[in-house]
C-alpha cells in the first residue's frame, strides 16, 4: 500500500483513482489488455480516418479517437502524424480495440504527475529525474512532500493525545490556523493576475483573473466548456469535473462570474483551463455589468454620422442609422449572429448585400476562424415583404436549436425593404419572446403598430413624404457600421431606382466606375437571380455580380444575366400587352390583367415584377394597373391609395370572398379561389369609387 503523489491518500500505487485525470503515463507494454481504463496516456498521431484519429500508445499499441470525441469538426483539427497527443483509454474490446478520449490537457505540463505504465513490473512507477518527459511539477506536491506531511501530521497528532492543550492554548491555535490560512488565501488569488479578455494572448502560461457574463455553456465528452465574454471579446473556459459530468451544473447563460484559471493555447485558439468559478451576485455583478455595458456601447457606436450624399430622406433618419449600426456592431462584438431577413427583389437583394458586404470584414476580424463568416451572419431572403408566423417560426426554431446544439447566442434580425406593415407584427412577437433583438429598415409608410414591436426603425416616412429605396438606407447603415467598405458601396443606391434614379447618386455611382447602362445591367441582373430559388441566399453570386473586379469589365457577368432578364420580360411584356382590359372608373381608366390566363404561373418574371414593367410603360393609359391572378390581386398605381380600404370596400360587395390584405406594401389582396370572379368586380369597384373620391375632392 502506497500513497498518492497528488493526495497523499492511501492507494494501490502512485495515484488514486480520483485522481487518475492527473496523472499522464508513458505507456512501454505490447498489447491492449495491458492498457489500463481510464488512464491517460501520452500517444503520437498514426493517421486519419473519416470517422476519427488513431494514436499509437507506445510502439505497439493503436486507439482510435472518434471524432464524436472531439469539440471540433474532424478536418478542422490541425495535428500531423507524428504529433503527440493525451488520450484517455475509455475501452478496450475484446477484440482488441482501444477506444480513445481527448483530454484537456494537450502538454505534458498541464499534468501533476508523469508515470511509466510498464506492465512488466510490478506498478507504474515515476520517471526519473532528469528525464525530457519528467513533468513539470515543481510546484506540485510529491510523494516526498506526502510523506513529510503525513510526518508532520502523525508528530502533531502524538503531541494532542500525549499532552491535551488547555482551552485558552486551543483557541490561540485556532487564531493562529485561521491566520495561516487566510495568508494562504490571499497568497493564492496573488497568483491570479486580473486581465481582460484582449490581454490573454499575452498571458498564455499563466494564472489569471478574468470577470463577465457567460455567454454559452457547452458538456463535451471530457470538460464543460462555457464561453465567457467580457467588455473586450469572448473566450472558452474549460471545466472539469470528470468525463461527460457537468461542471458547475448551476451557472448558465446570463450569469456574470469570475474565472480564475490557467490561459492555454489549444489548437491556435487560447482557452483558459478553469480552476474556479464563482457566480457574482448584488453589487458585484451590477459593477462587472455595468462596465460591459458601457465599454461595449463606446466600442459599438460608429463614428460621425456621414451620408453618401446629401439626401434629406437619409439625413430625416440619421440618429436611427446610426441606432442601426450601433445594434449590429454591437451584435459581431458580442458574438451575436446577424439575421439578414429581406425581400426577394432587387431592392431587397442589394439593400442587403450593403449590409452583409460591411458586416463581414468585421466578423472575420473578430474571430478569424475560417467558417466565422457563415456562423456569425445569415442573409435569408424572404417569399415577400411579410415577416409572418410561418417565417418567425421557422426562425426560432433554428436559433434555438442552434443555441443548444452549438452554444449560439440568439442573432440579431435585420429586416431589409420588408416588416414594414401589421402582417408582421405577430412575428416580431413570437422574436420578442426569446429577446431576440429586431431592425427594421424600409422605406415605405410604416403601418400602426410595428414601430412598438421592433427595437430600432429606419423609415424616413414616419419623418415626413421622402422618395428613396430601402438600398440608399441600407448602404447608408452599411457604411456607418464599416468605413472601410464605403467605396465599394458607392455605385449601390443608383442600381436600386427602377427609374428616375436622382443625379446625386448617378453620379456618386459615375465616380467610382458605372454609368447608367452598367447600373441598369446590374439591377436586372440581381432581379433575375432574385426570382430563381428566392428563399436562398446566393451570397457568392450575388456578391459576384455587384462587386465585380474593376480592373477588368465591372458588369462583364451580370451584362450576360442581364440580356436574359430583357429577352424573357420583353415575351411577357408583349403577350400582356395583347390581353390588357380597359375597366372603366368614372373620368379615369383602370388596366386590368388576368395574370392567371396570360401569364406562365411558375416561369420568370413573377406577377408583381410583371405589373411594375407593365405599369411603367403604360402609366399614360390608366390611373391604375390591376393583375387579377388565381386567389390574390395585385394593384399598381402612382396615386396614394389605400389597399386596406379598398380591401375593406370590397368585402361589403363580395362577402364570401373573403378578401384579405396581405401584403399592403405590395398592394397585394387575397381572397378565395371559388369566388374569384365576384372578387375581381368588388375589387375593381371599391378602386373606381377611391379614384371618383380623389377627382371630386
Amino acid at each position: 500500500m502506497g500513497t498518492c503523489i497528488i493526495c497523499g491518500a492511501p492507494c494501490d500505487g502512485l495515484v488514486c483513482e480520483l485522481h487518475e485525470e492527473d496523472v499522464v503515463f508513458e505507456f512501454e507494454g505490447s498489447h491492449p489488455n495491458q492498457l489500463t481504463p481510464n488512464y491517460y496516456y501520452r500517444g503520437t498521431v498514426d493517421g486519419y480516418a473519416e470517422f476519427g484519429i488513431f494514436v499509437d500508445i507506445g510502439d505497439s499499441v493503436t486507439g482510435l479517437l472518434h471524432k464524436s470525441e472531439l469539440d471540433q469538426r474532424l478536418e478542422s483539427i490541425d495535428l500531423e502524424p507524428g504529433d503527440t497527443v493525451y488520450v484517455q483509454v475509455q475501452n478496450v474490446r475484446d477484440n482488441g480495440n482501444v477506444d480513445l478520449g481527448w483530454s484537456i490537457r494537450q502538454d505534458k505540463s498541464r499534468f501533476r504527475g508523469a508515470l511509466i505504465h510498464d506492465p512488466s513490473g510490478d506498478e507504474p512507477h515515476r520517471l526519473e529525474d532528469g528525464d525530457e518527459e519528467q513533468a513539470e511539477s515543481s510546484k506540485k506536491p510529491t510523494a516526498d512532500d506526502v510523506s513529510k506531511t503525513e510526518r508532520s501530521s502523525d508528530e502533531t497528532t502524538t503531541e494532542t493525545a500525549d499532552d491535551e492543550p488547555a482551552g485558552d492554548e486551543v483557541s490561540a491555535r485556532d487564531e493562529e490556523s485561521a491566520e495561516d490560512t487566510e495568508s494562504e488565501t490571499e497568497q493564492a488569488e496573488k497568483e491570479f493576475e486580473s486581465v481582460t479578455i484582449d490581454q490573454l494572448g499575452d498571458a498564455v502560461g499563466q494564472r489569471v483573473r478574468l470577470e463577465g457574463e457567460i455567454e454559452s455553456a457547452r458538456q463535451t465528452s471530457g470538460p464543460t466548456v462555457f464561453k465567457l465574454r467580457d467588455e473586450t471579446g469572448a473566450v472558452e473556459c474549460a471545466a472539469f469535473k470528470e468525463a461527460g459530468v457537468r461542471a458547475y451544473p448551476d451557472i448558465g447563460d446570463g450569469d456574470v462570474v469570475r474565472i480564475q484559471g490557467e490561459v492555454e493555447r489549444r489548437r491556435n485558439e487560447l482557452q483558459v483551463e478553469t480552476e474556479a468559478l464563482v457566480l457574482l451576485e448584488e453589487e458585484e455583478r451590477e459593477a462587472v455589468t455595468d462596465r460591459m455595458q458601457e465599454a461595449l456601447l463606446q466600442r459599438a457606436r460608429p463614428g460621425e454620422f456621414e451620408p453618401l450624399v446629401e439626401d434629406a430622406a437619409v439625413e430625416a433618419v440619421d440618429e436611427q442609422i446610426q441606432d442601426a449600426a450601433t445594434a449590429i456592431r454591437r451584435a459581431v462584438i458580442e458574438g451575436r449572429p446577424v439575421v439578414v431577413r429581406h425581400a426577394a427583389t432587387a431592392d431587397g437583394y442589394v439593400a442587403s448585400s450593403a449590409i452583409e458586404r460591411a458586416t463581414l470584414p468585421l466578423v472575420r476580424e473578430e474571430y478569424g476562424t475560417a467558417d466565422s463568416e457563415y456562423h456569425y451572419f445569415d442573409r435569408r431572403p424572404l417569399d415577400g415583404s411579410v415577416y409572418d408566423m410561418d417565417d418567425a417560426t421557422k426562425d426560432v426554431t433554428t436559433m434555438l436549436e442552434n443555441r443548444d446544439r452549438h452554444g449560439e447566442t440568439l442573432p440579431l434580425f435585420v429586416f431589409v425593404a420588408a416588416g414594414g406593415t401589421a402582417e408582421s407584427i405577430d412575428g416580431f412577437d413570437l422574436l420578442d419572446t426569446y429577446d431576440a433583438r429586431r431592425v427594421v429598415i424600409d422605406e415605405r409608410a410604416i403601418e400602426d403598430g410595428v414601430a412598438d414591436a421592433v427595437d430600432v426603425l429606419v423609415s424616413p416616412t414616419l419623418e415626413g413624404e421622402f422618395e428613396t429605396t430601402a438600398t440608399v438606407l441600407g448602404t447608408t447603415v452599411a457604411a456607418q457600421v464599416n468605413t472601410d467598405v464605403r467605396d465599394d458601396l458607392s455605385h449601390l443606391p443608383a442600381i436600386s431606382f427602377w427609374e428616375g434614379a436622382p443625379d446625386r447618386y448617378t453620379e456618386l455611382a459615375a465616380d467610382t466606375g458605372y454609368d447608367g447602362e452598367d447600373t441598369r445591367k446590374l439591377r436586372e441582373a440581381v432581379a433575375l437571380k432574385a426570382f430563381y430559388q428566392s428563399y436562398e441566399d446566393k451570397r457568392e453570386l450575388i456578391s459576384d455580380l455587384l462587386f465585380a473586379d474593376e480592373a477588368e469589365d465591372p458588369v462583364g457577368l451580370a451584362g450576360h444575366v442581364s440580356e436574359q432578364y430583357r429577352t424573357r420580360m420583353d415575351a411577357e411584356i408583349e403577350t400582356a400587352e395583347a390581353n390588357v382590359e380597359e375597366f372603366d372608373a368614372g373620368e379615369e381608366t383602370i388596366l386590368v390583367l388576368d395574370t392567371q390566363a396570360y401569364t406562365h404561373k411558375y416561369e420568370f418574371p413573377s406577377d408583381p415584377l410583371l405589373l411594375e414593367e407593365l405599369y411603367r410603360r403604360h402609366r399614360e393609359d390608366g390611373v391604375a394597373l390591376v393583375g387579377v391572378g388565381e386567389d390574390e390581386a395585385y394593384i399598381r398605381s402612382d396615386a396614394d391609395i389605400d389597399v386596406r380600404e379598398i380591401a375593406e370596400v370590397a368585402s361589403e360587395h363580395a362577402p364570401g370572398a373573403a378578401l384579405d390584405v396581405r401584403g399592403a406594401r405590395e398592394g397585394r389582396i387575397e381572397f378565395l379561389v371559388g369566388e374569384r370572379d365576384e372578387a375581381r368586380e368588388a375589387v375593381l369597384d371599391a378602386l373606381a369609387g377611391e379614384f371618383s373620391s380623389v377627382a371630386t375632392a
